[in-house]
């Protein structure tokens, strides 16, 4: 079972430690000029510094690293934070100098080859493929749907906020839960910043990484075999990208570009509004949670309850999309 009090401590420490990092790093940001500029696919309106991933992956790291291997033993854990630092670095040359989309996939599936090759015997070469393809796709559609203020800070409190509740009903490993709390802490510490109107953005530094070890929090609750929960605790995100993805591939449109076609961005307001979105994001993420856990004992109920609280969410979202436009505009 989870032990609560160091469940909170590392929460604790973690929120702190990220809030006060991320100061410094927007700091260092603000003087060196490094700013994400509004293009015609933003969602913001002013120039914003880039690069607060820095801060909040740091933090989760050395976090792990001080919680130690659980049930994916000590090599496994080994590689995977070599993996994940090795996405920060390659992550931050991308938001620095623009890296081709090719470096930029082979950098993830090495991540995850690295991690799947070292913890071994999870499953068969075609069971091994079909796993690393998810969680390449994961850890994409984790940076794609970085695309509005506190959007990637919500997801992050969620899923680990919902593996650590897993945890503590003792159907997780415990060292899980411990991780998933580090990740909480950095994730809530980092969106005193990132709420809107958001002083700083995660990037990809941050992005990228954080969707590699939210995967990988999903991936070991697949492995012992509680699957509908870790379908339900990201299920927002996946339906969201995953329709996107295909209304875009059926247009003809290249899939890998950058955009601001997912539900959630065409439901903003002309003048922002990030907060209510976020905000909705968010009730349906506690339900979700709830859901996950009533997974436990009604797997396939929980399943369908979860798709109509999404299916709901995104039903709203589009509502607010087609409303008109200033200037009359339909």
């Amino acid at each position: 079972m989870l032990a609560i009090w160091p469940t909170i401590a590392l929460f604790a420490a973690a929120f702190i430690l990220t809030a006060g990092l991320t100061r410094l790093v927007l700091a260092q940001l603000l003087a060196r000029g490094i700013f994400d500029r509004p293009n015609a696919r933003s969602s913001h309106f002013r120039p914003t510094p880039r690069g607060g991933g820095i801060a909040l992956i740091s933090v989760v790291l050395l976090g792990w690293i001080y919680v130690g291997p659980g049930a994916e033993g000590e090599l496994a854990h080994h590689a995977l934070l070599v993996a994940a630092l090795a996405l920060a670095l390659v992550s931050w040359a991308d938001d620095m100098k623009g890296l081709p989309v090719t470096l930029r996939l082979v950098a993830q599936i090495a991540a995850v080859a690295l991690y799947l090759f070292v913890a071994g015997g999870m499953a068969g070469v075609l069971g091994l493929a079909a796993m690393g393809a998810l969680w390449v796709w994961f850890i994409n559609l984790y940076n794609f749907m970085d695309g509005i203020d506190g959007i990637t800070g919500v997801e992050t409190v969620t899923i680990g906020g919902g593996v650590v509740v897993l945890a503590a009903t003792g159907v997780a490993d415990p060292s899980l839960g411990l991780k998933a709390a580090v990740l909480v802490g950095a994730g809530a510490g980092f969106l005193l910043w990132n709420w809107h109107p958001a002083r700083i953005f995660l990037g990809d530094v941050g992005s990228v990484p954080l969707g590699f070890l939210a995967g990988w929090l999903l991936l070991m609750l697949v492995q012992s075999g509680y699957w509908p929960a870790a379908v339900i605790l990201p299920l927002y995100y996946l339906a969201d990208s995953g329709l996107t993805l295909v209304r875009r591939a059926v247009r003809g449109a290249q899939v890998w570009r950058a955009h601001n076609e997912h539900a959630y961005q065409r439901a903003l307001p002309p003048q922002g509004g990030h907060d209510r979105i976020a905000i909705a994001i968010a009730v349906a993420n506690v339900g979700l949670v709830g859901l996950a856990i009533l997974s436990l004992a009604r797997p396939f109920a929980a399943l369908l309850l979860a798709g109509l609280v999404v299916g709901l969410l995104l039903w709203r979202f589009e509502r607010l999309a087609a409303r008109p436009k200033p200037g009359g505009q339909g």
